[in-house]
Parts: C-alpha cells; structure tokens; sequence
C-alpha cells in the first residue's frame, strides 16, 4: 500500500511537470507525439471526447495526463493525504497542509474523500486556461469553505493565515499575528461593497476586476503550476 502510495506522488508530479511543458509551449509536436504513442499502448480515459469538448485541452493533451495517473497509481485517485504531501514539495519552506486541505475540496467536487482525473483535469483547465471570469469562480469557491455562497470574514482569515503557513519565510520574516486579520480587513474594505458582512460572487469578481494587486493575491495557485 505504501509503494503504490508513493508511485502516485511520484505519478501526480509527472503530470504537472508535462502540465507546465504543455502549457508554456515547450512540450513540442515531436514529444508530444512521443508521449502519445507510449499513452496509447494501454491509456486512454473514459469519456474522452467528452473531457476535451468541456475543458480547454486537447486530445494528446488529456491522454498524456491521464497517463501520469494511470501509469504510477493504477486506482486512477489522489486522496487528501497524498496532495498534501505532493503539494508539499512546491513549499519546502513553510507548512502547506491547510492551504493543500482547502484546494483539494475545491477539486474534490463530489466530495467523496478522493480527487479522480476528470476532477483534477476540470480544474486544471480552469485555473489554467479559462477566462478570467472562470478563474475568478473557481478562486471564489475555493474561499467559500462552507459551500453556502459567500465568504465570511472568517473563512478569507483561514485561507490567508493558510497562505502565510504555506509560504514560509519567503513571505514574512517577522510576521506579527495581526497581519493575516489586517488583509482581510483591506480585503474586505474593498470587496464588501454593502458592507454586509460577507461577500457575494458578483462583489468578489468586480472588486478584482478593478484591483490588479488583489487580483494576483486571489490567484496564488497559478503561481505554483
């Protein structure tokens, strides 16, 4: 059970390894038909003309991440304990176990303890190809840890401290307690607009729209892909 556990990390960080060559261009046609002949032999996901009409990857695309899955961790899942530990490796510098336990329920979209390739394939698309609207949703959900449309001061106060845990000292060499709370309320000034006490989708998207800086905050897990 440990072996196959570790083959999956190890399968997992192949896929978003081809992930960045494939999306910054250097994964050429060449390669691409390389992978693919390999991919080929004993690969190919379920459903595939369907993942390619609702995502924003092409066939050789898919089928050369579905291999990273399939290839090292044959049951075809990532459960919670594995992402952690795949995550971790982006942030050998800070503690990213609350900040990988939230994205992995925003990929976990059935919420049965497990992300499957078609789960992670969705978001990735998303968060990497999508319009900038797609992108804002999908962030917005991220946030919105209780699932009930808005997100309260409370849940922006856990992602962020996540954030801070998870960057380590890159991010704050002498970070006081305060500071979490303090961006939150920054963040909160300028997203609230109704200043009801949470904040709704639409109020989320244009506060970013408007705001470059809060933008990029927003969007911290391009950065690591």
């Amino acid at each position: 059970m440990a072996g196959c556990t570790s083959r999956c990390k190890q399968g997992v960080i192949k896929l978003i390894q081809s992930l960045q060559r494939l999306v910054s261009g250097t994964l050429t046609k060449d390669k691409i038909d390389d992978e693919l002949e390999m991919t080929m032999v004993c690969h190919r996901p379920e459903g595939l003309d369907q993942l390619e009409a609702q995502t924003n990857f092409t066939k050789p695309e898919l089928q050369i991440l579905y291999r990273g899955f399939k290839n090292e961790c044959p049951s075809g899942v990532v459960n919670e304990e594995t992402f952690k530990h795949i995550y971790a490796q982006f942030f050998p510098h800070g503690d990213a176990s609350m900040y990988a336990h939230y994205l992995f329920n925003a990929f976990d979209t059935t919420k049965n303890g497990s992300i499957k390739f078609r789960d992670f394939v969705m978001g990735l698309s998303t968060l990497l190809r999508g319009t900038l609207r797609e992108k804002l949703e999908w962030t917005f959900h991220l946030y919105d840890i209780n699932r009930d449309g808005y997100i309260n001061r409370e849940e922006m106060t856990e992602i962020v401290r996540a954030i801070y845990d998870m960057m380590g000292k890159y991010t704050y060499p002498a970070l006081k307690g305060d500071v979490p709370q303090q961006h939150v309320d920054a963040f909160f000034q300028k997203m609230d607009k109704n200043k009801d006490g949470v904040v709704t989708l639409d109020e989320f998207i244009i506060a970013c729209q408007e705001d470059e800086t809060m933008m990029r905050s927003m969007q911290l897990f391009e950065n690591v892909m």
